[in-house]
């Protein structure tokens, strides 16, 4: 091997500059997340790979692979066969779940072609372009770094571009920015610090490698006027992890600090005659630890005691991150030969899902649970494998620095990647890939090699042969990795929402199903489509749905549309309990909105009824508030009372009871009720309320406004009998008692609702004395508060009645921006516009012709820009 000082190639240069552009190239596509991202890291990691080869050979060298490497290869290989289409035979011999999901969904659907061992092929076909760029990108990077000054280039690179990444947040947060560089704005995600990176673990764990790797480069320097650069971007980045708000990437980077200062501690006091600046350079990370950690602090110190706070330690953790564990635990286990499929994952989990949970689990967030069921036992070899040759590396002699400053780095977002995943994504792979390199180079002065440490020789000629021709195989990959998951559902609900004919979406979705066997979504679009299209359609919606529950077992909205299979069958009782089991597997709206209008008898009802607490009495009140469905309301609520007997639910279920024969106008009823309240809970506030409402619906008003009062003395901060003894005053004509007991109770006040509601009825009791001025600026207060088209409506009553007809007109446009499309109340409201228009023209009309016919008038009318006082007194 040629030593480092020899005249390095142009081709080995360009190789540099590929290796540069893929650091790059990371964070720029949104942390490795963006779509378009596999394409550039393909090609550039073949051409840096290529141009290496090239490069080796014009400098005399023989391409060296180091034994680290070996790992990435075996991924590329796995991948590759999970993607093999198998006989059944085999298939069921080397994963029998694929073997199983091929037999009971696939097969019934006439799917009957051969299956991969991958549960996504789409996805495992880009993950094998990913592991060949990284691949190459390491190989590439070994070779390119055996040059001294290429090395460091490349690792000051990364330093920088974390620097970088680091401003760009700090620059958004100091602007108050909240939309990355004011053009795109994270949908699912809130950044704490606003960066491409759109998840702050995976930003973190970037910066806190680009920051160690900073403090490595700045102790290597000679001089400090040239080591001054890399401790800025150390502190750039160390300041960046601390304002992400990632506890655990805080965490980790403050451990690859300390496991830097240990190494170049212990390699200081086992060295034989110890450099001069040996001992400057563990004060220099100290230092510089405590300096990252102080400017951060200082600058998140709000929020992160706010974070801080959210945490309970271990107990935090646990039901965070390490709480579905035991579920991705029984999933691997499940696939122990050759894994689910590299990328499978997001697909193929829910059916091992045995908890609920509104969100996705895309990743395990473990390295070692994600490695076990996308690759198996295969693949825990291989994490294995690596795992030692990374110590085979730590152990190896001859570490400066820079090499220290690399490991601490890597071994700390490795750690990292127990409770993350952002070793998943380019943007961290590639810097590792591309540090590892730098470190397991060649090295011309060793003789003694462990197997760990062990380089082999590949001649340049087969050497350019492979990486040409994993370079094609890469961007071969990405063809069919470019059916991806999430365009199929749109594609599919598209089709769906046009009301497409059943036929044509069933083609559809069974070509999708062909290519993204495990994602449930796409069976329930066609199960959709179908269930309200007959008899047949809803048999069709049913098997389809049957797959769904196979794929997906707590999906809720899957037990909707059985639901709606079942009554289009005629089979109202199994459709209800249906509609229950949605409920309770966490469709919340399914019960109010669809199930109950449906139901027709209390026998259904009760079918439907939950166990859940509160749930019944929400049903009650839905029921009652209904005048058409308030019979059935009742009559169901006889059953409920009994079947809740002896639990909380039961005394409030009778308080429904009392006000459902309220507005039934059963008096008698609603007076045993009321009595039956007052026995179950006679001290609680709630009966006495109770009790005034019967005493005003039976005409005493005295007495119901007695206890009202004298229930305001005793809970003088309750908000909600404030309001309502205000409303119960304004009913008697006591309006100055009325504004007294709102005024009593406003310091109380907690939401901005509240505060709505109390100038509501201000507003209310300034119209009752005729200040109608008055009134029409609380309500506009109103409308401030709680934009809502009744609250605008309520503003333009008022300006109506003082005759300002153009300033009513545009309240009502305001309403209407706020009102949904189509309805009856639209239509009557636009004409109630249209009507104040020509009100405000006939009125200006007949002022300007009074000008015409008297000029003198002009003397009487206001200054431009004044208005004319308005009374206060009542419009006749």
């Amino acid at each position: 091997m040629a030593p480092e000082s020899r005249r390095v190639s142009r081709y080995t240069l360009s190789a540099e500059a590929a290796l540069a552009a893929l650091l790059v190239l990371g964070p720029v596509a949104l942390g490795g997340a963006a779509h378009w991202a596999s394409w550039p890291l393909s090609a550039l990691a073949g051409l840096a790979a290529v141009l290496a080869v090239v490069g080796a050979r014009r400098q005399g060298e023989t391409p060296r692979i180091p034994f680290l490497a070996a790992p990435l290869v075996g991924g590329v290989l796995l991948c590759a066969v999970q993607l093999v289409p198998l006989p059944s035979a085999v298939l069921g011999w080397v994963s029998p779940e694929a073997a199983a999901l091929r037999e009971d969904v696939l097969v019934p659907l006439g799917l009957t072609g051969f299956r991969p061992v991958s549960l996504e092929p789409s996805a495992t076909w880009r993950e094998l372009a990913k592991h060949g760029a990284y691949l190459l990108t390491f190989l590439a990077a070994a070779q390119v770094c055996r040059a001294r000054a290429s090395r460091k280039r490349l690792l000051s690179v990364l330093a920088f571009t974390g620097a970088a990444v680091a401003a760009v947040g700090l620059g958004h947060a100091l602007f108050n920015v909240e939309t990355l560089f004011g053009l795109r704005a994270y949908v699912h995600a809130r950044p704490p610090l606003v960066t491409p990176f759109g998840n702050p673990n995976h930003l973190a764990g970037f910066l806190g490698l680009a920051a160690t790797v900073a403090v490595g480069l700045a102790l290597s320097k000679p001089s400090r006027s040239s080591a001054w650069p890399f401790a800025m971007a150390a502190l750039l980045s160390g300041a960046g992890v601390l304002l992400a708000l990632s506890r655990a990437g805080i965490v980790f980077f403050v451990f690859g600090q300390v496991l830097l200062a240990a190494w170049l501690s212990k390699q200081r006091r086992e060295a034989r005659t110890p450099a001069k600046p040996s001992w400057g350079r563990g004060a220099a990370v100290l230092l510089g630890l405590l300096a990252m950690l102080s400017v951060g602090a200082y600058l998140a110190a709000d929020r992160l005691w706010a974070e801080a706070r959210t945490a309970d330690s271990v107990e935090s953790l646990r039901h965070g991150k390490v709480e579905p564990w035991p579920m991705m635990a029984r999933a691997a286990r499940a696939f122990p030969v050759l894994g689910m499929g590299r990328g499978a994952f997001e697909a193929a989990f829910p059916r091992y899902q045995t908890e609920a949970n509104p969100n996705t689990f895309t990743h395990p967030e473990n390295a070692v649970l994600q490695v076990a069921t996308e690759w198996g036992v295969p693949g825990l070899l291989l994490l294995a494998l690596g795992i030692w040759g990374f110590v085979g590396l730590v152990r190896r002699e001859g570490h400066g620095p820079v090499e220290l400053a690399v490991l601490s780095g890597v071994a700390a977002l490795a750690l990292h990647n127990l409770f993350d995943f952002s070793l998943e994504l380019p943007a961290c792979a590639v810097a590792v890939a591309v540090a590892l390199g730098a470190v397991a180079r060649p090295r011309e002065s060793e003789r003694l090699f462990t197997l760990s440490t062990r380089t082999h020789r590949l001649p340049a000629g087969p050497a350019l042969a492979l990486s040409a021709a994993l370079t094609a195989v890469m961007l071969v990959a990405l063809v069919p990795g470019g059916r991806r998951m999430e365009d199929a559902e749109a594609l599919l609900a598209e089709r769906v929402s046009a009301r497409a004919p059943r036929a044509e979406i069933r083609a559809l979705g069974l070509s999708l199903i062909d290519v993204h066997p495990t994602d449930y979504l796409l069976y329930r679009l066609v199960a959709m489509a179908s269930v309200g299209d007959g008899v047949e359609g809803a048999k069709d919606a049913l098997a389809f749905v049957n797959h769904v529950l196979y794929l997906r077992p707590l999906d809720a909205p899957a037990h909707r549309v059985v639901a709606r299979a079942l009554l289009h069958l005629g089979r109202r009782e199994q459709a209800f309990l249906e509609y229950r089991l949605a409920h309770e597997g966490g469709d919340a709206r399914v019960l109010l909105s669809e199930a109950m209008p449906r139901a027709r008898t209390p026998e259904e009802l009760a079918t439907l009824t939950s166990e859940a607490p509160g749930q019944a009495t929400e049903m009650a009140q839905a029921l009652l508030g209904v005048p058409e469905r308030r019979a059935l309301g009742l009559a169901w609520l006889a059953w409920a009372r009994e079947h809740f007997e002896g639990r909380p639910e039961a005394t409030a279920l009778w308080m429904q009871e009392v006000r459902g024969r309220l507005a039934q106008g059963e008096l008698d009823a609603a007076e045993a009720a009321c009595a039956e309240v007052e026995r179950r809970a006679p001290d609680a506030l709630a009966t006495h309320l109770l009790r005034a409402d019967v005493w005003r619906a039976q005409g005493k008003l005295k007495e119901a406004l007695q206890s009202l009062e004298s229930l305001a003395k005793r809970f003088p901060q309750d908000v909600e009998l404030a309001f309502t003894l205000a409303a119960r005053q304004q009913e008697v004509g006591l309006t100055r008692r009325s504004r007294d007991t709102l005024a009593a109770v406003a310091p109380f006040l907690t939401s901005l609702q509240q505060r709505a509601r109390l100038l509501s009825l201000e507003a209310d009791c300034f119209e009752r004395e005729g200040l109608l001025s008055r009134a029409l600026e609380q309500r506009r207060s109103v409308a401030g508060l709680v934009p809502g088209p009744d609250n605008h409506f309520a503003v333009a009553r008022l300006q109506e009645s003082l005759s300002r007809y153009d300033a009513a007109a545009r309240s009502v446009h305001e309403g209407l921006r706020l009102m949904p499309p189509g309805g009856s109340r639209r239509a009557e409201v636009e004409a109630w516009a249209v009507r104040l228009e020509s009100h405000e023209r006939a009125r200006v009309d007949t002022r300007r012709r009074e000008l015409l016919e008297d000029p003198n008038a002009r003397e009487h009318e206001p200054a431009p820009g004044r208005s004319q006082a308005v009374s206060d007194f009542p419009v006749p």
